[in-house]
C-alpha cells in the first residue's frame, strides 16, 4: 500500500472512532512496562474504551472539522488516544484508578461530552463515579420507601382492593384521680412566752 494510502487509512480509522465517541482523552503513557501496558489495555477494553497510540500528525488531520478539533493544540510529545463511546468518563476513570500502580501515566487533555478539559480537569472528571455506580446508589436510596410501598399495595390486594380500615383507638383508661394529699397538720401553737421573773425591789 502506498505511503499516502496508509496515512489516509489511519486518518479514516481515527475519524470513524471520533464519529462514535462521547469522549477522547489524551495520555502520556511513555515509560509503561509491557506488563503494565497489557493490564491497562485489558481494563480499558473491558470498560468499552478504545486505547491506541497514533502519530500526532494523523490525529490532527482526523480531528479537523469535528467536535474534537479543540484538542489539536495538546497533540505534542508522546500521545495515546483513549476513546470512550457509551460512558464518557470511562477512560479517565479507569486510567485514574491505575495511576497509583502506574505513576508514569499522565493525563494531557481531553474532550468529554463536547467540553475541553486540561490535565487537571480530566483528573477531576475521573473522580466522578460511573453511571452504574451512581444508579446503584440512587436505587439503594429508594429501596426502603419502595419496600414500604410494596407492603401497602400487597395489603390492599389481600383485602380485595380496599384499604383496610384503621383500627379504632381504644380510649386510654382514665387515670384515677390522685388522692388529695392530707392537709398539712396545723403548726402547733406557739408556746406561751415565759413569765417574766419578778424584778427585785
Amino acid at each position: 500500500m502506498p505511503k499516502n494510502a496508509k496515512k489516509e487509512a489511519v486518518v479514516s480509522e481515527i475519524k470513524d472512532k471520533l464519529g462514535r465517541a462521547s469522549s477522547v482523552v489524551l495520555i502520556n503513557a511513555r515509560g509503561l512496562t509491557v506488563e503494565q501496558d497489557t493490564i491497562l489495555r485489558k481494563k480499558l477494553r473491558e470498560a468499552g474504551v478504545d486505547y491506541k497510540v497514533y502519530k500526532n500528525t494523523m490525529v490532527r488531520f482526523a480531528v479537523e472539522g469535528t467536535d474534537f478539533a479543540e484538542i489539536a493544540p495538546h497533540l505534542t510529545g508522546p500521545t495515546t488516544l483513549a476513546v470512550s463511546y457509551d460512558d464518557p468518563t470511562a477512560a479517565a476513570r479507569v486510567i485514574n484508578k491505575e495511576l497509583k500502580a502506574m505513576p508514569v501515566l499522565e493525563f494531557k487533555a481531553g474532550i468529554i461530552e463536547s467540553t475541553l478539559y486540561d490535565a487537571k480537569g480530566v483528573a477531576e472528571i475521573a473522580s466522578i463515579p460511573g453511571r452504574e455506580e451512581l444508579l446503584a446508589k440512587l436505587l439503594g436510596s429508594f429501596k426502603s420507601p419502595m419496600a414500604s410501598f410494596a407492603r401497602v399495595i400487597n395489603a390492599i390486594a389481600e383485602n380485595g382492593g380496599e384499604v383496610a380500615p384503621a383500627a379504632e383507638e381504644t380510649p386510654a383508661a382514665e387515670a384515677p384521680a390522685e388522692a388529695e394529699a392530707p392537709a398539712a397538720e396545723a403548726a402547733p401553737e406557739e408556746a406561751p412566752a415565759a413569765e417574766e421573773a419578778p424584778s427585785e425591789e
